[in-house]
């Protein structure tokens, strides 16, 4: 199987992302992996793709530096045409390019589109992430497992329903991820509300989540397979990611910790109330994010933490992944392209 694994620019990524680890485990399992950023992309005047790409120079390798050491030497790309792949798996995130990128994210779905056209299997499904870029996705989520929630650049309604839960609520950016630009305003905020609220306006609409209790424990993250919790040898991929200061947000890159879970039957009664939507979206490998009983995000596009459950449960979640792609472009080769790109994602 020849893999390509597409992120914000090869140059920059990290021997701990979880991107990394998937690409150093298809190549360890005998594939073709090739890492390739959101600028590499090049679209001829005959139709074909291609893209400039990187691969590890070994065909085993034990540590994830080492891997990754040997796929970002200079000069090392080469020019491939994307027609060449089984599968391209999209692993950038949005955040990283909102502000001095633009056009990357647009770039990445319309390119992603242009490449599943042409029979290779991508996931997640690109059309699907076109809608995905924005949080008002989630608003497609069943109401019953997302917090009370207000969109909006109004500052007289925000500033109202915020007093409706009770004068605490989290108010955070409708684009973006990774925490950023997330406030939680209380009693002892309310002051600055207005400022917050204008803060967050700059760039766009405001998202007003009710603020759930069970918060101050941090959230969980919890790794989703073709609709279904991904688990291996009996230990679900989840893990608690709990803040280690005053700042709310549990994110890994705002400096959150990871700790072992106990999966619920309240979070499995989650994923089966959310599966339906991710199966008919073509989302392949999501991270959802729980508090309590409820949904506060779903990651479809650079679901990070694989590493951190490896490290928690002594369990490798990464070759499942694989595995399962594996069987996905054995499905391809017996009925092409009669299984449209959407659904076979997440067959």
């Amino acid at each position: 199987m020849k893999i390509a694994f597409v992120v914000n620019d090869v140059m920059t990524e990290q021997s701990v992302y979880t991107t990394t680890r998937l690409a150093m485990t298809a190549t360890n399992m005998g594939h073709e992996a090739w890492l390739m950023g959101m600028g590499d992309f090049g679209y001829e005047p005959d139709g074909s793709l291609s893209a400039r790409a990187r691969a590890g120079a070994e065909k085993t390798y034990r540590s994830l530096e080492r891997y990754l050491h040997d796929v970002q030497k200079p000069e090392e790309d080469e020019q491939i045409p994307l027609d060449e792949f089984d599968v391209v798996m999209l692993r950038s995130d949005p955040a990283e390019d909102a502000d001095g990128a633009a056009w990357a994210n647009n770039a990445l779905v319309g390119f992603g589109d242009l490449i599943a056209s042409g029979g290779v299997l991508v996931v997640n499904d690109p059309g699907s992430l076109a809608t995905a870029l924005s949080k008002s996705y989630f608003q497609h989520f069943p109401e019953a497992v997302r917090p009370r929630t207000l969109i909006s650049r109004d500052g007289l309604r925000i500033e109202q329903f915020v007093q409706e839960l009770g004068g605490k609520a989290v108010l955070k950016p409708l684009q973006g991820s990774g925490g950023s630009g997330v406030f939680m305003v209380n009693s002892k905020e309310s002051p600055n509300l207005n400022q917050i609220i204008e803060a967050i306006a700059r760039d766009g609409y405001v998202v007003v989540q009710e603020y759930l209790p069970q918060a101050k424990d941090g959230d969980v993250r919890m790794f989703v397979m073709n609709g279904r919790p991904l688990k291996v040898d009996g230990k679900y991929a989840a893990f608690r990611r709990r803040s280690t200061s005053e700042d709310i947000r549990s994110n890994m890159s705002a400096g959150g910790k990871a700790e072992a879970v106990e999966v619920t039957d309240e979070m499995l009664g989650l994923v089966d109330a959310v599966r339906p939507k991710l199966v008919a979206d073509g989302m392949f490998l999501v991270g959802l994010d729980i508090v309590g009983d409820k949904l506060m995000e779903v990651n479809v596009f650079s679901p990070g933490g694989l590493g951190s459950c490896e490290a928690l449960y002594e369990v490798d979640f990464a070759p499942a992944v694989i595995e399962d792609l594996e069987r996905k472009v054995a499905m391809r080769a017996h009925y092409g392209r009669e299984l449209a790109n959407v659904r076979l994602a997440t067959l």
